[in-house]
């Protein structure tokens, strides 16, 4: 290997906990490190263990192993990355560094963190390493722990008021950050062989070349108490964990092979439950049905959750030979999918209940990414309990009719700055139920839908309401992007839609729906108050009505495409962007075949790329073909062209409603590439460019993205 390599590996804990870095081992990032612990989980991220430098002495020679950067990146020290002979992340992140007469391997694996009983519900933030030597002499593996305590968004600094206190134990060491009128948070490093030397040391500006491009802080300060020296016969492991917290009884700081692998075999079996409730067999559902048929206006959104995982036959897979040549092949990325989706699924202890990280490295759970993920990560996948779980955490934050988008990391309230989160969570609950049968549920949640539908009816936040002459709905707020192109800068949003927007529209024509279906429902059961019920069903039947002729105005007949806006003065917003693929996907259609099909062509010949839709057209003027530098370049091409793989899930599903006999205009091949062997090697990318060769940018794993392409999955029926 004669290059750094930085495509890069994530770990997570089920906690919002996690580890990262790159295949070459140098840190890139801010972000990068091996404990990287949640300490109010999923919130609180703090870096707490960044790596161990590793050396190797054998026969009298000694090989640095690491991959430090420094000077701006023009000093790479040392250069260990040069005997990296192999990686790879299945079922583990593993390295293996050799020369001629030696060979180290290295593992990592992040227990899932969240333990529970009949009684309890205990959290463990914490990470096993494992290095296993092979070679003809006896060798002697020295170990610095880098560390620090700081969140996770900043960088560390040696400053005068910052100290660390190491109680050094029978192998193990207790560390702590401490600075004037705070004490930070304990954790404790342990090892199964070797003796510990004291050795306190700073290390001066570590350099971050991801973060240098996209203009922020790029240096970083970290502090080592210490050194670890083993001595390792050949075919000699020797065990670590890094731990949050100082446990009292130190039998449980016995740490071996065995204790390793243990955990190697939890995270296998883990995946195995995955890939058996996609199945269709752990979890369930009674009465679990289709979620809709793939033709006619009212019914496309795929049947989540109803065919098995493994049910691709050899027919199936010849009919796309590029791409897929195996049963075994499938069920590999079927596999990797689902890994990936689980990474993003974390328990909110100040709630009780899951949440969805948006993404990693940097991202929070978000309300809209969580309930457009929803019907990926947890219905294609047989989840139904956690999609259950995740409907009920959102629908308990519904206020003036808004589920929030953003739930900040300190201790204040959701951010309520979304339009459609609120449309986005009807739309999962229907198809929860559309695959569950799930009726009690609906009888619950039922007091949560007419929270929104009242509020978005008579009026809330960012002056959201009905037009009362059309039905539609609309908002007039400057100066803020309460849609999914939500990018402000200096005070002023850089995809301005106010007024009336398609795919929003769109939204709520499939909500009124659901709902009409819903009323419907309820008034067959037995319930006190059907007339009440049946009356309403009829409203909301005569308004989804209205609705659905009044989406007749956002028709361009000149462009064969949808405006995007019809704005607050009236004016017609012809830019094409993925928002007319959007409102085509969702359950309940209002637009016409031979309109839908119109538009799908457009956006096949303008937007489509091979790793999703740009989200504007490159003949338009304000087209920015490259996504990077510094915030403000950044934010100015994020929806200005930039692609977002999520938005091929809505075209799959589109393209299937008005063009059910042909063939997916699209080739897989590349995505699934990009999954393989990209980036963060094993997930998907957040966006990518607009431009060729659409380099990956953005987080580097977005739950949305991932959903959407497990979604595809299940909805191609197994087939690609």
């Amino acid at each position: 290997m004669n290059y750094l390599d930085r495509r890069e590996w994530l770990l997570t804990n089920g906690l919002g906990s996690f580890a990262s870095g790159t295949v070459g081992d140098a840190r890139t990032r801010t972000y990068h490190g091996w404990l990287i612990a949640a300490l109010d989980p999923p919130r609180r991220r703090t870096l707490l263990f960044s790596h161990l430098d590793t050396s190797l002495e054998v026969s009298g020679k000694i090989w640095a192993l690491s991959t430090n950067l420094w000077n701006g990146g023009k000093t790479i020290d040392p250069v260990g990355y040069q005997f990296l002979r192999s990686f790879e992340t299945d079922p583990v992140p593993q390295w293996v560094w050799g020369h001629q007469q030696w060979q180290l391997t290295r593992q990592l694996v992040m227990p899932y963190g969240l333990v529970e009983d009949e009684q309890t519900r205990q959290f463990h933030h914490r990470i096993l390493i494992q290095y296993s030597y092979q070679g003809s002499d006896v060798a002697t593996l020295r170990l610095r722990p880098l560390i620090a305590d700081r969140d996770f968004h900043h960088q560390q600094f040696d400053e005068e008021n910052l100290q660390f206190s190491q109680l050094v134990g029978h192998q193990c060491l207790y560390l702590q950050a401490m600075r004037p009128g705070q004490v930070g948070t304990p954790w404790q490093l342990g090892w199964s062989a070797g003796e510990y030397q004291p050795d306190e040391l700073w290390y001066w500006n570590y350099y971050y070349p991801e973060e240098n491009q996209r203009g922020l802080g790029d240096r970083e300060d970290l502090y080592s108490p210490g050194y670890l020296t083993i001595s390792l016969e050949p075919g000699a492991t020797v065990t670590l964990e890094a731990r949050v917290g100082c446990p009292q009884d130190t039998a449980e700081l016995q740490l071996n092979s065995q204790v390793f692998e243990a955990a190697v075999q939890g995270e296998k079996e883990r995946q195995n439950q995955l890939v058996a409730i996609a199945a269709g067999g752990a979890e369930g559902a009674g009465g679990a049905g289709g979620a809709g048929g793939a033709g006619g206006a009212e019914g496309a959104g795929g049947a989540e959750g109803a065919e098995g995982a493994e049910g691709a036959g050899d027919d199936e897979i010849r009919a796309y030979p590029s791409v897929i040549q195996s049963q075994q092949e499938w069920e590999t990325i079927w596999r990797q999918l689902l890994k990936a989706g689980d990474q993003f699924i974390a328990w909110c202890a100040s709630i009780s209940s899951p949440t969805v990280m948006a993404g990693y490295p940097w991202f929070n759970d978000w309300g809209r990414d969580t309930l457009i993920a929803l019907p990926g990560l947890a219905l294609a996948t047989g989840r139904f309990s956690l999609a259950r779980g995740l409907l009920q955490t959102f629908g308990s934050y519904c206020r003036d009719g808004l589920i929030p988008n953003t739930f900040p990391d300190a201790e204040s309230e959701p951010i309520y700055n979304s339009i459609d989160a609120s449309l986005w969570w009807l739309e999962a609950l229907g198809l929860y139920l559309e695959i569950t049968q799930d009726w009690d549920f609906l009888i619950q949640q039922y007091p949560t839908v007419r929270k929104i539908y009242k509020a978005y009816t008579a009026g809330t936040r960012y002056n959201i309401q009905v037009d009362a002459v059309d039905g539609l709905l609309t908002w007039e707020a400057p100066d803020v992007a309460i849609t999914w192109m939500d990018v402000v800068l200096d005070g002023q949003p850089i995809t301005p839609r106010q007024g009336k927007a398609i795919e929003i529209n769109a939204l709520w024509y499939s909500a009124l729906c659901w709902i009409a279906k819903w009323t419907e429902k309820m008034a067959t059961g037995e319930v006190k108050d059907r007339v009440r019920l049946l009356h309403q069903n009829q409203h909301y039947i005569k308004q989804a009505q209205q609705v659905k002729t009044s989406l007749q105005k956002f028709w361009n007949p000149e462009q064969r495409y949808f405006y995007d806006t019809i704005e607050p003065d009236d004016h017609r917003n012809t830019q094409i962007r993925p928002n007319a693929v959007v409102a085509l996907s969702l359950y309940h259609c209002g637009f016409e075949s031979n309109q839908g099909r119109q538009v799908l062509q457009v956006a096949r010949d303008r937007l489509l790329t091979p790793y999703g839709l740009r989200s504007l057209d490159p003949a338009d003027p304000e087209y920015i073909g490259y996504y990077g530098g510094d915030r403000w370049h950044r934010d100015s091409a994020y929806h200005q062209g930039t692609v977002w793989s999520w938005l091929i899930g809505s075209f799959s599903r589109a393209w299937k409603r008005f063009y059910p006999r042909e063939p997916l205009p699209f080739d897989w091949k590349p995505l699934l590439d990009h999954l393989q062997h990209q980036a963060c090697l094993g997930s998907i990318s957040e966006i990518f460019d607009g431009d060729k060769p659409h380099l990956p940018q953005g987080a580097i794993a977005q739950a949305w993205s991932v959903a959407e392409l497990i979604r595809c999955f299940r909805e191609q029926g197994n087939r690609w």
